[in-house]
């Protein structure tokens, strides 16, 4: 029995002998590596450490459009809206987009818009006659249908997918509660589809979309009252009241209204970033500013180019102020004159005080009379 255990277990080493050989390349590149969270792997993922240390050093950024100044006239307003976005990235996490205008920036309709307009209409007319046949066929971007000329589609559009859009709306309006919730939800494709197709074949009633179109982008618009400057006092309150909450590190403003400027100054003596956009080149508003670009190149990309240059002559100039030493000689006397003035409070306490008692003694004799009276009480009577 003895030598029977002896084999089993000399064979039990054999076998582990076997399998650590056969598992030791594994176990060699196992203790080499390190064990990396899956967000690690994937470097533009948002949960990365890297990611999450940059939106923390970046500071936030505000836009606020003055439409009644600087509407997006020659470039469509969602297109412009987006790159005004893009280029104000390159200074930070954009965080708010506020526009302000009034009723007459909404209903006003540029001059290529109109002419585009008026090229549509008389190409609608030209087709309908068969004088011109289309290249491709029109097709319905909601149902799929096909279409000879534009103003089939459009009326096919009108008579039946704008209907559809209207009915889903009233019943939205009508249900309350949790059935609202399910009905939004249940239609919100629908819709989304329909939006984006009648963006392309219906005209706005009113205006050109630029509204709707900056909604799209991801502005926060207001319409405002007619009264003269009424976009301006609404813009400029909207941007005090976010300033005393401290809601932003760098100010976006897209005007030419020199009416702006005492704002930028408010904003640059609260340690703020301010950026304008505008075509006036020898304005205040430029002048005020820390960085300016015009809306041309804005909408030719030339600002985002621009705007890591500015950014880094930004960090080098507060790197610059933490290093630099500035002599005051009103604050030095003043610090200089307090801290001789405590010095003489503390002599003064020393002196004649709470530690007064302590310096005050009843022996005042000589030096080798109070020693040899120390003795004489340490010593024990007789």
């Amino acid at each position: 029995m003895p030598n029977l255990a002896k084999f089993q277990s000399s064979f039990n080493k054999t076998r582990l002998f076997k399998k650590t050989q056969t598992l030791g390349p594994v176990l060699q590149v196992s203790g080499c590596c390190n064990f990396t969270s899956l967000s690690n792997k994937n470097p533009d993922s948002s949960f990365s450490p890297s990611s999450s240390e940059q939106r923390v050093t970046e500071n936030n950024v505000a836009i606020f459009w003055d439409l009644d100044n600087k509407p997006p006239k020659s470039f469509p307003p969602f297109d412009a809206a987006i790159r005004l976005k893009k280029a104000a990235q390159k200074f930070g996490f954009v965080k708010y987009m506020i526009a302000y205008a009034n009723r007459h920036a909404f209903s006003y309709v540029p001059p290529s818009v109109r002419e585009q307009r008026r090229g549509r209409k008389a190409l609608n007319e030209l087709e309908t006659m068969g004088v011109i046949k289309p290249v491709e066929l029109y097709t319905c971007r909601v149902c799929g249908r096909r279409f000879y000329n534009n103003e089939k589609l459009i009326n096919h559009f009108k008579q039946i997918h704008e209907r559809e859009q209207m009915k889903r709306l009233n019943r939205i309006e009508s249900a309350r509660g949790k059935r609202r919730v399910r009905m939004v939800a249940n239609y919100a494709m629908k819709m989304h589809k329909y939006k984006n197709a009648a963006r392309d074949i219906l005209t706005p009633k009113i205006g050109y979309g630029l509204a709707d179109e900056l909604k799209r982008a991801g502005f926060w618009v207001r319409e405002v009252s007619d009264k003269p400057q009424a976009a301006d006092v609404a813009l400029r309150n909207h941007m005090v009241s976010m300033m005393d909450r401290r809601m932003f590190e760098c100010l976006f403003l897209v005007s030419d209204d020199s009416d702006f400027v005492e704002i930028l100054k408010e904003a640059r003596l609260r340690c703020l970033k301010t950026v304008v956009v505008g075509d006036c080149n020898d304005g205040s508003l430029k002048r005020t500013a820390d960085a300016a670009f015009s809306w041309q190149e804005i909408m030719m990309g030339k600002a985002k180019k621009e705007a890591v240059s500015v950014v880094g002559k930004w960090k080098d100039r507060n790197v610059l102020k933490r290093l630099e030493w500035t002599y005051d000689p009103e604050t030095e006397k003043k610090l200089y004159y307090n801290e001789i003035e405590s010095e003489d409070s503390d002599i003064d306490s020393l002196s004649s005080g709470e530690y007064g008692s302590l310096l005050e003694t009843d022996n005042d004799g000589a030096w080798w009379e109070l020693e040899s009276r120390s003795d004489d009480l340490k010593r024990p009577p007789e």
